[in-house]
């Protein structure tokens, strides 16, 4: 078995491919807006599965990696399949019906601020520290200035910003609990999460007709949406992986977990240039405090002394759009 290099030192072997999963991940919600025109919300999230997990299965067979074995681990699995593939998917389509894609990919920003909770209070994987508290309090007042809650809160937008945060908990539930019963697990990454889109998939086969009825045919579908739906799965939980995963090789999780930072900035870009969207003044003021609230909390800035920790414990790594399972940073998307 090989030692893991170190981290790479040379930022041009894998910038471009940090910053392309992070453009992929922010036109994610461009395509899920332009995916519910036309289909349901569970529709566009069975084909994003499905299209992702063709993809990581062809991956699987080019690098001769193959799926789980253990029964126990694809228990795991399927619990992370509901709680973090499935429901997010799913919600964001039912908060894009409601809102802008700008405004969904600020609410994924929130996941970290979710995350944080979870894992101490629930599966106790981390502690609560004075700086950790200070980016939680942080976050809260930015996701009120997001929602402008001065204004009142009611209507449609109320409801889809809502789809949206419960989609970032749903991601705050499974990202933890990936990190206490799967993260540690001998299988690759890549068989990791191809397993969770296979059980996803299977379970959203399932649902869909029964919650949303038939499915359109092909036929009746429009090719931007038949398009958007494929980039979603084959690009953004299926390609975006693959090119995560080496940059968590080459920098290290910790970097390849800032695109978090990212991630909104080009959903915004994107919503305004591709939809004419537009935004509150206060609604990226409110994404900025947000993300200071997110960088307070994993130590990206006002760094003080601290120990050495041990250095087999578990990096803060969150992804930002889609929680499939990695070694570190928890993927979107």
């Amino acid at each position: 078995m090989t030692t893991p290099s170190a981290p790479d030192s040379n930022v041009r072997a894998w910038l471009p491919g940090f910053l392309a999963v992070a453009v992929i991940w922010g036109a994610s919600f461009l395509f899920i807006k332009i995916g519910v025109r036309e289909l349901h919300p569970l529709y566009v999230t069975l084909g994003r599965a499905g299209a992702g997990a063709l993809t990581l299965l062809v991956a699987l067979a080019v690098l001769r990696d193959r799926l789980p074995r253990d029964p126990v681990l694809w228990l795991h699995l399927t619990v992370v399949a509901t709680v973090g593939v499935a429901l997010p998917f799913t919600l964001f389509g039912y908060g894009e019906q409601r809102v802008s894609s700008i405004l969904a990919g600020i609410w994924n920003a929130t996941t970290p601020l979710v995350v944080l909770p979870m894992a101490v209070l629930v599966f106790r994987t981390e502690r609560m520290t004075a700086r950790r508290g200070i980016g939680l309090v942080l976050g809260f007042v930015g996701v009120l200035v997001v929602l402008g809650a001065w204004q009142g809160l009611g209507g449609a937008q109320f409801t889809g910003q809502l789809f949206c945060f419960a989609a970032a908990v749903c991601y705050g539930l499974s990202i933890p609990y990936q990190k206490r019963f799967i993260a540690g697990r001998p299988e690759s990454g890549l068989a990791l999460s191809a397993g969770q889109l296979l059980v996803a998939t299977v379970l959203l086969a399932i649902i869909a007709p029964l919650v949303a009825g038939a499915p359109p045919a092909p036929t009746g579908l429009s090719p931007e949406v038949i398009g958007s739906v494929l980039a979603l799965g084959a690009l953004g939980t299926g390609l975006a992986f693959v090119i995560n995963l080496r940059t968590i090789r080459l920098a290290g999780a910790s970097t390849a977990s800032t695109t978090t930072y990212l991630i909104p900035i080009f959903a915004v870009l994107i919503g305004v240039l591709a939809l004419d969207e537009h935004l509150a003044w206060y609604q990226p003021v409110g994404a900025v405090i947000v993300l200071l609230g997110v960088a307070v909390s994993q130590r990206l800035i006002f760094r003080g002394r601290r120990r050495a920790a041990p250095t087999n414990r578990l990096r803060d790594a969150v992804e930002p759009e889609i929680a499939v399972a990695e070694p570190d940073p928890a993927v979107s998307r």
